[in-house]
């Protein structure tokens, strides 16, 4: 396997066809179809099942597609350093981040961050928290910003900022009648009335599911929403709780932080292991938790 040959089998693999593929890679269909059958010749076997649509890679494309990916992502490395030892004000900066940080956040560090480093170009990336860590993982961004609990094997992080988690509360819910917003509570408190719930796959959801079970509580489901701005608009709209992060709450509602919850779960920068970081990054960086600072999230 070379370089070539693997940009375009994950192509393939990505596109679903070669058709589409070839489109994408600025080849004609016909030599795209004669280096797949190639491969495949020299191989012994097919890497891909075309009795469907769009193209299923077979167990050994599988196998050929992983060894794939991790040769691109060395030359992909390589290729930074390089470029990253010639010139640290020109590059690329493939940002991840989830969409309700995305809006409070970016729209505050990027015009500072843009006037530094005018020539690098910036790819975004907006995805939950518990997707951004293993886009970081698998090569598809350099950095995310992702509310964790951290320790993926592989990955280095930066704590940017400690988060509590709590109740958000509507201010006509019994909790926020009976106590003032800020007050220490235990989670039992904050049964008698609907949740809202982020969906399966949100960082905080994973914490949710497992403080109600080691509570043995099963409350009342109001809805579930994979937009973390919808459900805490709903939230205090609609006479609910919610768990979430204090930051989350954008100062509205009533917060009630859980008064015997440990959390682990904080607001980190995170790339991969043994990463150098370019001057932009580092700066991007401090940029966010300067930002954070300053607002008081």
């Amino acid at each position: 396997m070379n370089l070539k040959q693997a940009r375009y089998i994950r192509t393939i693999a990505q596109e679903g066809g070669v058709t589409a593929a070839a489109k994408k890679l600025y080849i004609s269909q016909p030599s795209l179809s004669q280096m797949l059958r190639q491969i495949e010749g020299e191989l012994g076997v097919e890497l891909f099942d075309r009795t469907v649509q769009p193209f299923r890679p077979t167990y050994a494309g599988e196998c050929y597609l992983r060894a794939a990916q991790t040769m691109l992502n060395a030359n992909e490395i390589l290729e930074n350093e390089i470029q990253q030892i010639r010139q640290e004000d020109r590059g690329r900066l493939r940002l991840g981040i989830s969409m309700q940080r995305s809006a409070r956040l970016l729209p505050q560090v990027l015009p500072q961050f843009i006037k530094a480093f005018p020539h690098v170009r910036l790819e975004l990336r907006e995805a939950g928290s518990a997707m951004l860590e293993q886009m970081v993982l698998e090569g598809e961004v350099d950095l995310a910003f992702a509310s964790t609990e951290g320790g993926l094997s592989g990955l280095a992080y930066q704590l940017i900022q400690r988060e509590t988690i709590g109740i958000l509360a509507a201010c006509d819910t019994p909790l926020a009648q009976a106590l003032p917003s800020g007050t220490p509570i235990q989670l039992e408190q904050a049964m008698d009335a609907p949740f809202v719930s982020l969906k399966t796959g949100h960082n905080v959801r994973i914490v949710q599911d497992r403080l109600f079970q080691e509570h043995g509580l099963s409350p009342t489901l109001f809805l579930e929403s994979d937009n973390m701005e919808a459900a805490r608009q709903i939230t205090v709209n609609c006479g609910c709780y919610m768990l979430c992060a204090h930051s989350y709450t954008a100062g509205q509602g009533c917060f009630y932080p859980l008064a015997s919850y440990d959390n682990q779960r904080h607001f980190y920068a995170c790339y991969r292991q043994g990463q150098r970081l370019p001057r932009y990054v580092q700066t991007i960086l401090h940029l966010v938790a300067q930002s954070l600072a300053n607002d008081g999230s």
